[in-house]
């Protein structure tokens, strides 16, 4: 088995082909610092969700332990997480029936998976489950706090007990679990730190509610990274849920959650033409590299599909990917500013910080960690979305020593 062909230090930034994922280490080292400092001792533990980085080698810096706790948004990531020793898994996502076959095989591998439900006919469906294969399935029930996505409402109470009435029956309740989404479209930080107040008295006061009605409650999860970073108390939660921080992105800086400065993902790019008279121009990174989200549209500053630095990771002034095509991505002033064009020679290499750096990552299979000019590491990254669990399960989940990169590589098979 053969890592990727570009595997290894001592490599510079100018010697890689484009486009590829950056990391700049000392940024994203940074991040995680900064979390870390800010609950210290305020009595939450961190589940860090792995979605953003879908890398082994990544999430090793920011779990409190081996073995977890960590979020997972796939079954994919689940598995191959688990076979790396990380075992103490949430599952983020509503479960759907068909999937818990997955759910059952994964556990009985040695995975402490949790799964998520918000109706009564998921939570009877997971018990069923649960009493045919003869395991009681952690779940969680999760709480709609802000109306933006999935989730049992606030004045739900009635619904929330019956539901955790229907898991005790076969399953097992584990808590209650929500995701402040709708703080995605804040920026002020008065409105930030009041979704996070809202997101955590929430997700107490229904905990409160199930322990009312006699049943457990041990788990009190809630997480989006602009509440994580915004919340004046955390009295209640066991647990957040964080996980673009560790790269940031341009979202995040247009929320006020981070700086330009703070962002440590970004992507390589070269110069291979110029259309002078339209104020272009053109390098070989596309949606394909960048991804098409438009995240920043609605923001203060739009940032079109990206932010362009030069190779050392500096913005160049209102210098944006203003669109792209599959394979091509053209550059120019951003629409309204003043500044003037740089004069960028073909064949000069350029980084473009994300909109959203989980798209952005979804695009590629591996990152380059780099300190200054030099790449110290390339760490692999994973796609996929269902888990593939041999009958006799797992032979050690903490030997796995490789797993099969989906992307670019094309399933070349790649060492943690």
């Amino acid at each position: 088995m053969q890592p990727p062909s570009d595997a290894g230090s001592g490599r510079r930034i100018a010697d890689l082909e484009t486009p590829c994922l950056i990391v700049d280490r000392a940024r994203m080292l940074n991040n995680i610092a900064r979390l870390n400092r800010r609950l210290s001792g305020r009595g939450v533990g961190l589940r860090p969700h792995l979605k953003t980085v879908k890398s082994v080698d990544a999430a090793r810096l920011v779990l409190a332990r081996p073995e977890g706790p960590a979020t997972v948004s796939t079954l994919r990531e689940a598995e191959v997480f688990g076979r790396a020793g990380i075992t103490d898994l949430l599952y983020s996502l509503l479960i759907a029936p068909q999937k818990l076959d997955q759910v059952t095989g994964l556990r009985r591998a040695g995975i402490d998976l949790k799964v998520v439900v918000d109706s009564i006919e998921a939570a009877r469906m997971v018990a069923a489950h649960s009493r045919a294969v003869k395991d009681r399935i952690p779940t969680l029930i999760e709480i709609d706090v802000d109306g933006h996505r999935s989730g049992i409402a606030l004045d739900g109470k009635d619904r929330l007990v019956a539901i955790g009435e229907a898991l005790t029956a076969d399953a097992e309740l584990r808590g209650v679990m929500t995701h402040a989404g709708g703080s995605y479209a804040l920026s002020a930080s008065g409105d930030l730190e009041r979704a996070a107040e809202a997101e955590r008295a929430g997700a107490v006061r229904m905990a409160e509610v199930l322990r009312g009605a006699g049943l457990s409650c041990p788990m009190v999860s809630v997480g989006s990274t602009p509440t994580g970073f915004s919340a004046a108390s955390y009295d209640g939660i066991t647990e957040l849920r964080t996980g673009v921080y560790m790269f940031f992105d341009l979202v995040q800086a247009g929320i006020g959650v981070c700086g330009i400065e703070d962002i440590a993902l970004s992507v390589l790019a070269t110069v291979v033409g110029h259309q002078a008279g339209k104020g272009w121009i053109i390098i070989d990174a596309g949606w394909t590299a960048l991804s098409g989200d438009c995240g920043t549209a609605s923001q203060a500053v739009n940032q079109y599909l990206g932010l362009v630095c030069d190779a050392n990771g500096r913005p160049c002034d209102d210098l944006v990917v203003l669109r792209a095509s599959q394979e091509h991505g053209i550059v120019a002033v951003r629409p309204g500013a003043k500044s003037a064009l740089p004069d960028l020679p073909i064949g000069t290499r350029i980084r473009i910080l994300p909109n959203h750096a989980c798209a952005t990552a979804a695009q590629h299979d591996r990152y380059h960690v780099v300190d200054g000019p030099s790449v110290a590491e390339v760490w692999p990254r994973f796609g996929g979305w269902s888990a593939s669990i041999p009958k006799e399960g797992f032979a050690n989940t903490r030997q796995c020593r490789s797993i099969a990169v989906l992307g670019q590589g094309g399933g070349a098979a790649v060492p943690f």
